[in-house]
């Protein structure tokens, strides 16, 4: 029996302790990726300060050049090639800060949607943990859904409209909003109680809406 205890608790504390090394492992990697973040946004400004340096140096070459040319009077206008190489010069430099700038921009855009990536991930073992799930469900056509409100879905106090996505917009869920085909429609709730529900948004109009079925 003494044995037996002693390996119970030897399985408990090793699983304490990998539990504990991969979340150490799991804030390492978002301390990391903060890190990298705010170097990439500190490079950034770097370069645009480097753009705002180049474009007032070809100013002020612009504002000497004209100048010299109003001040010299029955004086040969004096020669243009080199004004000309420093604007293709400043041009080129430009553009390549530009194409930095740009690749700077994909990379923190990339990081951040690890995080998301990660955010989600963690938010659906969540909620897996207590049998409930997220469901992202598109508004068919000739849906049940079409042209109703929340409000007239007969669901069970478990589940929610979290949010719909209309095009280029995230809409909160009233009384005074109703479906539209193509809505995208995100619920949360109870696993057993979503399962009825997806009809109502992807069905045909022939099939029972959860509220008919209930009456």
């Amino acid at each position: 029996m003494t044995f037996e205890l002693f390996g119970r608790i030897h399985k408990e504390l090793s699983i304490t302790g990998s539990a504990f090394h991969e979340t150490v492992l799991a804030i390492s990697e978002r301390v990391n990726r903060k890190v990298q973040i705010i170097r990439l946004h500190w490079q950034a400004s770097t370069l645009l300060q480097q753009i705002d340096a180049l474009t007032g140096d070809v100013g002020r070459q612009l504002v000497t050049h004209v100048s010299r040319r109003f001040l010299v009077q029955g004086q040969p206008h004096p020669d243009l090639s080199e004004l000309d190489n420093s604007l293709s010069h400043a041009a080129m430099q430009v553009h390549e800060y530009k194409r930095t700038l740009l690749q700077i921009d994909g990379d923190i855009r990339e990081l951040k949607l690890e995080a998301i990536h990660e955010e989600l991930l963690r938010l659906h073992y969540d909620l897996k943990l207590r049998s409930a799930r997220i469901d992202r469900l598109m508004v068919a056509r000739n849906a049940a859904a079409v042209g109703q409100s929340s409000n007239m879905l007969s669901q069970p106090s478990s589940v929610r409209v979290a949010a719909i996505l209309r095009g280029p917009f995230v809409l909160a869920p009233s009384d005074n909003l109703t479906f539209r085909p193509d809505d995208i429609v995100v619920l949360i709730g109870m696993e057993v109680d979503l399962d009825p529900i997806a009809p109502w948004f992807t069905a045909q109009r022939s099939l029972h809406t959860p509220s008919a079925q209930s009456a």
